[in-house]
């Protein structure tokens, strides 16, 4: 799986499209998430890790039309088919119908609206941090359907049976993945 551009090109593209600091630091933290997960499977990270920074490229500009500008978007930067599909997968049954296929496609469905529930949860906390929280905290906030109410806690749960993994092992990967980054996703780095 090679890549038609450098990472610090991605970042350009991606900030050409996305202004908002709170989609940005969205599309950082799934990225993270990809790569750690790319990692645990011994894939392809920097590949991984695009297919995360660059999911959401036309969200900001057009939030009605989500994921049907961005093809034209990756395509003129050169990516192939594959990896515009597995960009498309991550919104499977809400804006799309590229059903994820590929264990990484799943990942990205899943942790997507994972990882912005995980920050949810660690604004609130008192060190406003996930260097110090733990999967029961999560599960807790996810029992809670008033809290991050907006995020569809059924996608998460299809998304880790897709990925053959139990809740609990993704959220506690997740949490993993987002705490080299925390900082760039706006949370305390020091809890």
């Amino acid at each position: 799986m090679s890549l038609p551009i450098t990472y610090e090109q991605a970042l350009e593209l991606l900030k050409e499209h996305t202004k908002t600091d709170s989609l940005l630091r969205h599309a950082y933290a799934v990225e993270a998430a990809m790569r750690h997960f790319a990692k645990l499977k011994g894939e392809d990270e920097e590949y991984w890790g695009m297919v995360g920074l660059l999911h959401d490229l036309d969200y900001e500009q057009y939030p009605e039309q989500h994921c049907q500008k961005t093809p034209e978007f990756l395509k003129e930067a050169g990516f192939d088919d594959a990896f515009i599909r597995a960009v498309l997968s991550h919104g499977y049954g809400l804006c799309t119908d590229v059903k994820p296929e590929l264990f990484m496609e799943k990942v990205i469905y899943t942790v997507d609206e994972l990882t912005g529930f995980i920050t949810a949860c660690a604004l609130m906390r008192p060190s406003k941090s996930v260097m110090d929280m733990e999967v029961k905290s999560v599960k807790k906030k996810f029992k809670d359907a008033r809290f991050a109410a907006k995020v569809n806690r059924d996608l998460i749960r299809g998304g880790c049976e897709m990925m053959g993994m139990e809740l609990d092992q993704v959220i506690a990967e997740t949490i993993e993945a987002l705490k080299p980054v925390c900082e760039k996703i706006g949370l305390e780095t020091i809890a």
